[in-house]
């Protein structure tokens, strides 16, 4: 993908399964977040830390909605946790980010502004958490 392009649209089901479609929250700003695998530290991590930033957040992985549900119902999370369970790995790889071989997703962010352009992204190492100041800087500029 490039930045200053339009981001891949998609629906998917949320952990409650409700569909969610990205051209559905045109006007704000737009936090994609790809994460491996729910119940796995670093992404609980990460996952608290971006409920406090101020855009829509989107969690996506390949886990089922179910195990979505559980592991938010846990964990607290207000934000939607979208599984891209099936066709497996659809949407990830629409933006470049599905571990074909491990079949999950990387660690992959895109940040849209209110037209759905992506305006910044970035893929950190499956061990390595996310810098959620760099998300701050980079929306405060939206």
């Amino acid at each position: 993908m490039e930045i200053g392009g339009i981001a891949p649209d998609f629906a998917l089901m949320d952990q409650h399964g409700t569909p969610v479609r990205l051209s559905g929250l045109r006007g704000e700003p737009v936090v994609i977040v790809f994460f491996p695998a729910a119940f796995t530290g670093v992404c609980q991590g990460e996952l608290h830390e971006l409920a406090t930033v101020e855009a829509r957040v989107l969690a996506i992985s390949v886990d089922s909605m179910f195990a979505l549900r559980a592991w938010a119902d846990r964990e607290g999370y207000s934000f939607p946790l979208l599984s891209d369970f099936w066709p497996h790995g659809q949407v990830a790889r629409a933006y470049g980010v599905l571990d074909e071989e491990k079949g999950r997703a990387r660690r992959g962010t895109f940040i849209l502004d209110g037209e759905g352009v992506l305006r910044w992204q970035i893929e950190t190492a499956i061990g390595q958490p996310r810098d959620v100041t760099e998300y701050r800087k980079v929306l405060t500029q939206l």
